[in-house]
């Protein structure tokens, strides 16, 4: 037998060839050795080799938030660095926010799973929940449940304030841009008044009107007269009147739109197995339980222009989704 003759050999013959087998696998390699081009092995122990399991849940466990870029960078990093903080107090889990380039990367990323909690606006809250059976819809401003859109002009431009969704029929032949074009607030909503006078894209100056990208954006270029009139968030036109980037005697506001819902945080349908039974719920009441009487809530809302936040109610939207479809943004 194998085993018997092996047995006769002596036993420092065996391990000696038992440790010239396994040198290869224990000895470094010399980098000055190894063929030009190839790469540079590093040979640890099995255990250390492995994924460690701890990393992988710790990474896991980050809840990426992130928003449409409905305004400038810099003010968006100081808010959504603010609402990650304070998050991540308050769940107990890291909270990082991941900057987009426009609405449509938005809703992209929220598709493939990359954003975990993303403050949309009304259009493109419910392009991504169309893309993304199961999210939910969290959370609205106190504002957003009846929110409006402003058109303002040039005081260059002639125009002046009207009281009646007709007056818009005033914009015929003048230049006129909007914000993005999956803007809620600066694209579709005012669109759809604009329909409702009569008034058609090509109805505008140059036989189309512009996009400006932001509602930032827009009071810039109706201000510097670029444009004679535009469409704004009513709570970006407040905020820049406010803060005095609005100058009246350049810019004023000519209609506000009757109400319609808009913004809301949507949140992807898997949180609660990442994370835990009941964490869906536990985001969804940290962020209606911001007050102004908490200093670091306090400058929460007062960027986001609010004094809280509300349960928001996904059947709210209908209107936004049977606009989106009339004008060709949801298909």
């Amino acid at each position: 037998m194998l085993f018997a003759l092996k047995a006769r050999e002596p036993l420092t013959a065996v391990l000696a060839g038992f440790a010239l087998t396994c040198l290869p696998a224990v000895l470094p390699i010399n980098p000055a050795s190894k063929p030009a081009g190839s790469a540079t092995l590093s040979v640890l122990p099995r255990a250390q080799a492995q994924t460690n399991p701890a990393s992988t849940a710790s990474t896991a466990k980050v809840l990426r938030i992130s928003a449409i870029p409905d305004q400038k960078p810099e003010k968006l990093n100081r808010l959504y660095g603010l609402v990650a903080n304070e998050l991540s107090k308050q769940l107990g889990v890291t909270v990082k926010y991941v900057p987009v380039t426009d609405y449509t990367a938005a809703v992209s990323a929220f598709r493939t799973g990359d954003l975990d909690l993303v403050w949309f606006g009304g259009l493109t809250g419910v392009q991504a929940r169309l893309q993304k059976p199961g999210a939910r819809v969290l959370a609205q401003r106190d504002i957003d449940a009846s929110f409006h859109t402003i058109f303002i002009a040039s005081t260059r431009s002639g125009l002046q304030p009207f009281n009646n969704v007709k007056g818009l029929t005033e914009l015929k032949g003048k230049r006129f841009t909007f914000g993005s074009e999956s803007s809620t607030s600066g694209r579709l909503m005012p669109q759809y008044f604009l329909g409702k006078a009569g008034v058609k894209l090509s109805d505008f100056a140059g036989g189309a009107p512009g996009f400006s990208g932001s509602h930032d954006a827009t009071i810039a270029l109706v201000q510097s007269g670029a444009y004679d009139a535009g469409a704004v968030n009513a709570q970006v036109w407040r905020s820049s009147l406010r803060d005095g980037k609005a100058n009246r005697s350049k810019v004023i506001a000519i209609w506000k739109t009757p109400g319609y819902p808009d913004y809301h945080w949507i949140a992807q349908p898997n949180l609660d197995q990442r994370f835990g039974k009941g964490f869906t719920t536990k985001v969804q009441q940290a962020i209606v339980s911001w007050r102004p009487s908490d200093p670091e809530q306090k400058q929460i809302l007062g960027l986001f222009g609010a004094q809280q936040f509300t349960d928001a109610n996904a059947a709210a939207y209908g209107q936004i989704e049977q606009v989106g479809r009339q004008i060709g943004k949801i298909r």
